[in-house]
């Protein structure tokens, strides 16, 4: 039987031989430089710069609090970071991901087995040879000879001696891989604030275009029965009237389409939180509430964008494929194993601690690559052809990033000189629409120009909520393409 017993000299010795400390052969990582300039577009479509110092709402955890001050919409992305299918995928694939690495990390250390066993056998006499029939001639009663054996060993069992670094490469690889897929939850988690901030945005504006095509619709059915008693008396031709019934008409249609995409908004936002809504969570709010969302200060530097998660989640992936490099390289030498164990061995249970029962056995083995057929070669070639893929994807999603917030910083450098001249071109076509029905009534002008003020009066506000929504959008959309400063849940640790 054997079990450990060392001197602290032999422990402190093993110890040190197997916790050798590899050299690493993947190559020093940089981070690219960068493809985009270092700052911002300018022109006539973008604001000026704020004076420096102004803080930036983007700071810290759950900073989208501060840009969705609205207490309903505040309440409906809580409801969708404990409920949505999407992220509660995206939080278990990091589970998926932190084993993995915890599983690849195991292999740097050495591992200990524990292993014990008794064993009791006979054999026959005549199976011992001339010695064994000689025993039993002398007086064995019983024609064979009875084996006790026992023993309880510590061991371990092919630890690989990093010299090279291969393990280690191979572990900070699925380590940089963990920390890609916690920031692509980082992202889906940011991507889903901001679609349920869309979605309850449109569905506000469907709403009041909803309300509007209603109010309309009422007036234009007024303007039509007016329209109808006049004709009956002969004060007013059959022309007005068709006329006011293609108005009545096609504000009955529109009324019908903002129904159901009142419906379908409400059916997408209740997929996005993950739960059903009650009339209580999404009646009341009007886009004209500036205090739903606040805007962010101009002048933010242009490497605010580099917080993005699909930014970083890039590169964890370049520094994956970059440790890969130093396990393909690590490939060309040695790989040296270690398996040993150590302990006691006796005949009989009551001799196992007796004195010289100690056993041990150390075998330490080499592979060395001779010809291969340049197969360690190609798999170097294809870890520094992704490594610089990976780059390349990179260089991309930096790119693709400041086209985004570039494009946001446009529009709301626009979109606020369009809500203004907007809101007067429904104040001016209120107007005309006012004096064109007095001038009907009068009989100066026919009822064309008043079907004519009516269709510009109802387009003009139509077009005023989709400004409205638009600026509220980008205010959504520059949230998201500056990353929001989005983390993942401290209990996601690999740790």
């Amino acid at each position: 039987m054997m079990t450990v017993f060392s001197t602290p000299k032999r422990i402190a010795a093993i110890t040190a031989l197997l916790l050798t400390t590899a050299c690493s052969l993947a190559p020093d990582y940089s981070r690219p430089q960068s493809p985009v300039p270092n700052a911002w577009p300018t022109g006539q479509a973008y604001e000026p710069a704020d004076a420096p110092g102004k803080p930036s709402p983007l700071q810290g955890p759950d900073s989208w609090k501060a840009v969705f001050r609205g207490p309903r919409l505040q309440a409906l992305i809580a409801k969708s970071l404990d409920n949505n299918r999407d992220l509660r995928v995206a939080l278990l694939n990091i589970e998926v991901a932190r084993a993995t690495y915890r599983v690849q990390d195991a292999a740097t250390l050495p591992q200990l087995n524990v292993s014990g066993s008794t064993t009791r056998a006979r054999t026959p006499i005549s199976a011992l040879g001339a010695q064994g029939a000689s025993a039993g001639a002398s007086g064995s009663s019983t024609k064979g000879v009875t084996y006790n054996s026992s023993q309880v060993q510590v061991g371990v069992t092919s630890y690989e001696l990093d010299l090279f670094g291969r393990v280690h490469s191979l572990s900070q690889q699925a380590l940089e891989q963990y920390l890609a897929t916690t920031e692509a939850t980082a992202g889906t988690r940011l991507a889903l604030i901001a679609e349920v901030a869309n979605a309850y945005l449109t569905l506000v504006s469907d709403r009041q275009l909803l309300t509007l095509t209603q109010d309309t619709l009422k007036a234009q059915q007024a303007t039509y029965d007016r329209n109808k008693r006049m004709f009956d008396r002969g004060s007013s031709s059959a022309l007005d009237l068709a006329q006011s019934q293609t108005a009545v008409d096609t504000a009955r249609a529109n009324l019908e389409q903002y129904t159901r995409l009142v419906a379908q908004d409400r059916n997408a936002l209740e997929l996005l939180v993950g739960a059903p809504l009650s009339e209580a969570e999404i009646e009341g709010a009007s886009l004209d509430d500036q205090d739903v969302l606040s805007d962010l200060p101009a002048g933010l530097p242009a490497d605010l964008m580099l917080r993005r998660p699909d930014i970083r989640q890039a590169e964890h992936t370049l520094k994956a494929a970059n440790a890969n490099i130093g396990a393909a390289r690590a490939a060309f030498f040695p790989q040296i194993t270690l398996t040993g164990s150590y302990g006691t061995a006796s005949a009989g249970l009551t001799d196992l601690f007796a004195p010289g029962s100690s056993a041990w056995s150390f075998g330490p083995s080499i592979s060395l690559p001779i010809f291969d057929n340049g197969k360690n070669q190609a798999n170097l070639d294809i870890a520094k052809a992704n490594r610089d893929i990976d780059v390349a994807s990179y260089e991309k999603a930096v790119q693709t990033a400041f086209r985004e917030v570039s494009d946001a910083l446009a529009a709301r450098g626009t979109l606020d000189r369009q809500l203004a001249a907007q809101t007067s071109l429904v104040k001016s076509s209120q107007l005309t629409y006012d004096l064109s029905t007095k001038r009907y009534d009068r009989g100066i002008d026919s009822f064309l120009t008043v079907l004519d003020a009516q269709r510009s009066l109802y387009n003009a506000q139509q077009t005023r909520i989709a400004v409205q929504l638009s600026l509220l959008e980008n205010r959504v959309s520059l949230f998201k393409v500056l990353g929001g400063s989005e983390t993942v849940p401290a209990e996601t640790s690999a740790d």
